[in-house]
């Protein structure tokens, strides 16, 4: 049986030794809800001012040609405008990650624009991560609900092992998966490393894509997003993801810790 944490009051779900950390200490007061407060004020600047619009596929279809030459342009500025836009719409949870992951491809080439996009969502995820942690806890434990329990175990088995899983195959959406962990204590580096390791597959076969978009913008079609489901794409990565759960396999078959 997992070991209940020693304050009740502030985790109140089990830890696992070696896997999960102590709950963190929140701010009090006032400074617990600031991020809660730059969040909704981003989310309601980017809905109210419209700019949900500049992340769409007619959008970026329409100025392919002018972003690739301003990027080719000013190339570290596009770099790091890129980067920080991405951050906003993962610490956001905003829609049009896909869109953003085939412009990485189109501005900066399959290779380097992969790298860029895991950069940007790796930050932003690590950020709605402390953002849940400290000051959304309430909101998100009841928010999550039925999905929040059916994570929880597989958490508690081998947090690294089950949230890189998570990230090969989204059996959860991307935002969801971003807030769980910081709900059930993992600790900060294992996030950021599951994070960064398990998006790389499918982050990579999008910036390609987006690669060579320029072709595909002119001859009037649209890109094959379901690329990824194609057989000789979806098996390597599917035998990702029952890679990373071997621990979990050996734990339960062995009834010991892999570490």
């Amino acid at each position: 049986m997992p070991k209940t944490p020693e304050n009740s009051s502030e985790q109140p779900f089990v830890q696992v030794d070696a896997v999960l950390e102590p709950g963190q200490p929140q701010p009090r007061g006032l400074k617990r809800y600031i991020p809660v407060a730059v969040v909704f004020l981003g989310i309601t600047i980017f809905f109210v001012g419209g700019f949900q619009n500049l992340l769409s596929w007619q959008t970026l279809s329409s100025n392919h040609a002018d972003m690739v030459a301003w990027a080719a342009a000013h190339q570290m500025l596009a770099v790091a405008s890129f980067i920080g836009i991405y951050i906003v719409v993962v610490g956001l949870s905003l829609p049009g990650g896909s869109i953003m992951t085939l412009a990485g491809g189109l501005l900066f080439g399959g290779t380097f624009g992969a790298i860029y996009v895991v950069v940007g969502a790796t930050i932003g995820a690590a950020l709605i991560f402390l953002a849940a942690r400290y000051a959304f806890a309430d909101l998100f434990h009841s928010r999550a609900g039925s999905s929040l329990a059916k994570m929880e175990k597989g958490f508690h088995d081998n947090a690294f092992s089950y949230l890189l899983f998570l990230r090969l195959v989204p059996a959860f959406p991307f935002w969801l998966v971003n807030l769980v962990p910081a709900l059930l204590d993992v600790r900060f580096t294992t996030y950021v490393v599951a994070t960064f390791i398990g998006i790389i597959p499918g982050t990579s076969i999008y910036a390609y894509v987006g690669a060579g978009l320029g072709t595909v913008i002119e001859k009037g079609e649209t890109p094959n997003l379901g690329i990824i489901f194609e057989p000789q794409i979806l098996l390597p990565i599917l035998g990702l993801a029952v890679i990373s759960l071997l621990p979990i396999i050996y734990k339960k078959v062995t009834g010991k810790n892999s570490a």
